[in-house]
């Protein structure tokens, strides 16, 4: 805020003119801003002028808090954000409480629940401090609001913090501090000790103002080696004094009332309400880039507004407000990717033989830093993945790192900046769901805090392969009593998964042995003869190991029919999950023809060979009538045939002998005796035998002889001329079906 200066009268003329040489002056410097003094503390577009409100909204832009805050405190924009260049992170807290009071009205509440308690003191470390609630803060060491905003000039890169506080009351003069802490520190609500611990680089700004409004000294301190370095690493004056100079902190407070605060405060004259007297407000700001600070590669993320009784930096410490600046952020954000080509998706199966089971991921990890651009990494191995799974495709589990969630640990890397990551590829053996894991533990030690990602972007899906099957039955028609087979071509199946591996592996997670063929049982039925509905034959397993064909003749895939008639094969697989499907018989009505084998019934053939059995008959008769045929005589036939031709035969038949006859028999004349007739006039005999057939084309003969028995009568014989001619014809085909279907 500008500032009028007034001289004493006389010499007039000559102290214009060094009022005109001291406005040029200033107008150089001004001028000289963007080079010379552009990273001074009071030349940014932040105003550090003793109030709340932006005087100066154009030409150029400046902000003050007012333009970082709403009514209710709350951040507004929150930032970064682009209305507001260069800024961010801010944060407002309010440190008192008001009670309803008479008649609708809004009263002070004096206890407050963050004060420290007596040995507190900013030598310590945060874990030395203590609170407790209390109702008699000093007035004017009682904060009611408290507020900072980190800062990055966009043309220079130099980082700047601001801050400020409101108090109570102006009664004397007051000493502040403000530390910004790169970690968090908190307080139990019931008091005692603060939770958390100085990191080096945390900065503790101390300074002095009177009860007119003036500040006489800012000082700033680093936390170093375990404890706060005594002298400090930056100090300045008053940010009103008019001067710019390179000071690297410099404060102020307001010298006049301020009223139409945007959000609610309290003073001891005014009350709840929107007003500070004359002191109640300071503010000040501290270069992080200067070269005696450098501390601009330090995220604070926590700050600690107090007030004490002195300048000391073992002075009493009365009231505190705690709020999370959150300068610095980091987030994780991951997604799955094929380890050879990191610019798709994983692949989504398992692949089939001959290739291994063998899927190879990575994750795609990016980090975001924001308020740093690098850090040191002290965190050894700062980013870790870790890999969950396989669960089922269904489950929506994440790798979030809760019980039974760990997963396996797939490696880290040490980074010193935010950017694109990739972990270590991971070997997949298993068909399932898995999810990855990214865990950025940030760098405590300059305050970028941790963030991680185990959302279900970083969740992907392996599946199983499905293997197929296609037979081959027996080639028909085979005739009935004959075996018949099926044989089973099984293709498209995948390796086991592996074995071994790190800790929270089965396996299936960089094993150290990768897996061997899918192995698993194979049956075929057969339907039939002639229906689908009856099942003639189930056969035992064969366990498949891996590709190839299996059963066929002389296998467990091999019956003999029971009957004639068509028979249908159909073949099933187990499968060996979790890499490799089951697959199902097919129905045996779509069963293609080469699961079809025909059994037919044994043909027969009809050939024919005639044959004859030749019969003679002979009547001896006496040939005086009424004269009796004399008892004891004997007829004989002889049947001659079989020779070399029918002459043969018949010459035979004429010698009478031996050669040639085929058969002969005798029969006896009767004589009236043992049953046999009495003797008659005449006899007739007859043949009846069965032994000599005749089945090729000749001529036979026969020669019939008598002998009377006594001397009464004479002998006779046939003279071969009784014959028999044969001439067969026969059936040599194959004839047709009998009975007629």
């Amino acid at each position: 805020m500008a500032r009028k200066v007034i001289g004493p009268t006389g010499s007039r003329r000559r102290r214009w003119l060094v009022l005109l040489c001291l406005a040029f002056t200033a107008l150089a410097a001004v001028a000289l801003i963007p080079s010379a003094l552009a990273d001074n503390v009071k030349a940014q577009t932040f105003e550090l002028d003793g109030n709340i409100a932006q005087d100066h909204p154009a030409s150029p832009t400046t902000y003050d808090w007012a333009n970082f805050f709403d009514s209710s405190g709350a951040k507004s924009p929150v930032l970064p954000h682009a209305s507001r260049p260069g800024y961010t992170a801010s944060s407002f807290v309010r440190d008192f409480k008001t009670a309803a009071g008479r008649k609708g009205t809004t009263v002070f509440d004096t206890s407050d629940d963050s004060t420290y308690t007596i040995g507190s003191k900013d030598i310590l470390d945060v874990n030395g401090w203590s609170c407790t609630p209390a109702n008699n803060v000093t007035d004017k060491g009682d904060i009611m609001n408290a507020y900072a905003v980190a800062y990055t000039n966009p043309t220079t890169g130099h980082k700047f913090m601001f801050f400020g506080l409101e108090r109570n009351a102006n009664a004397g003069d007051a000493n502040v501090a403000f530390w910004f802490l790169q970690g968090s520190a908190s307080c139990p609500a019931a008091g005692g000790s603060f939770s958390g611990s100085h990191s080096n680089g945390d900065l503790l700004i101390v300074s002095a103002f009177t009860n007119g409004g003036s500040v006489s000294t800012i000082n700033a301190y680093e936390w170093q080696s375990g404890a706060l370095n005594t002298t400090p690493v930056a100090t300045g004056g008053d940010c009103s004094s008019g001067v710019l100079t390179h000071d690297p902190t410099c404060a102020t407070s307001n010298t006049a009332p301020i009223s139409s605060i945007p959000w609610l405060t309290e003073n001891k004259d005014d009350g709840v309400g929107h007003t500070l007297q004359t002191a109640e407000f300071f503010e000040g700001g501290v270069d992080l880039s200067a070269p005696s600070v450098n501390l601009a590669n330090n995220c604070f993320n926590t700050f600690v507004p107090d007030t004490r009784s002195s300048q000391s930096l073992t002075a009493t410490l009365y009231d505190y407000a705690l709020g999370q600046l959150g300068e610095c952020a980091s987030t994780t954000s991951t997604l799955p990717v094929d380890a050879t080509d990191t610019s798709q998706a994983p692949a989504t199966s398992i692949p089939a033989d001959p290739a291994d089971a063998s899927v190879t991921v990575k994750d795609k990890t990016t980090i975001g830093v924001t308020g740093i651009s690098s850090f040191n990494a002290t965190n050894a191995n700062n980013l870790s993945w870790h890999i969950c799974g396989p669960t089922l495709t269904t489950s929506t589990q994440l790798c979030d790192g809760t019980t039974g969630n760990v997963g396996v640990a797939v490696g880290s890397s040490a980074i010193t900046a935010g950017g694109i990551y990739y972990s270590p590829t991971v070997t997949l053996t298993e068909a399932g769901r898995y999810c990855f894991r990214a865990e950025f533990a940030g760098d405590s030690a300059v305050g970028v805090p941790g963030s991680s990602d185990s959302s279900a972007t970083e969740c992907f899906t392996i599946n199983p392969v499905q293997p197929t099957l296609s037979t081959d039955a027996t080639d028909g028609p085979v005739d009935f009593g004959q075996k018949i087979s099926d044989t089973v071509s099984l293709s498209g199946t995948a390796h086991k998964k592996g074995t071994g591996g790190p800790t929270g592996s089965d396996g299936s997670i960089n094993p150290t042995t990768l897996g061997l063929d899918a192995t698993g049982d194979m049956i075929v039925k057969a339907y039939g003869p002639d229906t689908c509905n009856t099942v003639a034959f189930t056969s035992t397993a064969i366990a498949a190991s891996g590709n190839g064909n299996y059963g066929g003749a002389g296998t467990a895939f091999e019956f003999q029919p029971s009957a004639p008639g068509q028979y249908i094969f159909v073949a099933s697989y187990a499968g060996d999950l979790p890499n490799t499907k089951a697959i199902a018989a097919s129905a045996c009505s779509a069963a293609p023809d080469a699961e079809k084998v025909t059994v037919r019934q044994i043909p027969t053939t009809i050939s024919t060979t005639q044959k004859v059995y030749p019969q003679d008959s002979a009547t001896i008769g006496s040939s005086v009538s009424g004269n009796l045929l004399p008892a004891g005589g004997t007829v004989t036939f002889s049947l001659y045939g079989g020779g070399a031709s029918d002459a043969a035969n018949l010459a035979n038949c004429q010698a009478a002998g031996a050669t040639g006859r085929l058969y002969t028999t005798s029969f006896p004349t009767n004589d009236g005796l043992n049953g046999h007739p009495a003797p008659a006039n005449s006899e007739t005999f007859s043949t009846d035998q069965t032994s000599v057939a005749v089945s090729t084309n000749q001529t036979v003969y026969w020669l019939v002889t008598y002998a009377t028995g006594d001397t009464a009568h004479t002998g006779r014989q046939s003279n071969c001329a009784e014959s028999t001619q044969t001439v067969f014809v026969n059936s040599t085909g194959d004839g047709t079906i009998f009975p007629t279907p």
